[in-house]
Parts: structure tokens; sequence; C-alpha cells
């Protein structure tokens, strides 16, 4: 792991604001979202990835509703739409 030498303290509601160098390097936006995790004794934060919603595939990815749905899915979907309602 790479060193900054930046430290921030941790709030009364647990935040802690990323410096905007580190935010600029992992090209994470105001807005944007970011996973965060534990390696060892970290705590790691990584861009999130957009994902499919129903399968988590990362590609082919179009917006449907606000939600991530890949072109699989999405023909999932569309043929489920086109069926005929059981009786």
């Amino acid at each position: 792991m790479t060193t900054s030498g930046i430290r921030r303290k941790v709030d009364d509601l647990g935040r802690v604001v990323i410096p905007a160098s580190i935010r600029k390097a992992l090209g994470v936006n105001e807005g944007e979202t970011v996973e965060v995790g534990v390696e060892g004794d970290a705590v790691v934060l990584r861009r999130a990835a957009d994902t499919c919603t129903f399968c988590s595939s990362e590609d082919h990815l179009d917006l449907f509703r606000g939600k991530a749905v890949c072109w699989s899915c999405m023909a999932a979907l569309r043929a489920k739409a086109g069926a005929t309602p059981a009786p």
C-alpha cells in the first residue's frame, strides 16, 4: 500500500473526508459511489464498478429505471414481459 502521509480524524458520525488528491487519483467525482472493504488491518476504498442488478455482470450495461441491467438480463426481461401470463 502506498501512503500519502495525509491523516484525517473520524468524526462523531464515523465519517472521514477523502482528500481531493486521492479522489482525483482514483477518478472519483462528487456523488459517485465507492466500495468500502477490509484487507488485513487496512480499510480499502475502491471505485464502485457498475454491475448488473440481477447477475452482477460488468459487461454491456444499460440503465433501466435507474438500475444497471446487462444485455442478457434485459433480453430475459423482455421475453418475460412478452410471455402470456399463466391462468
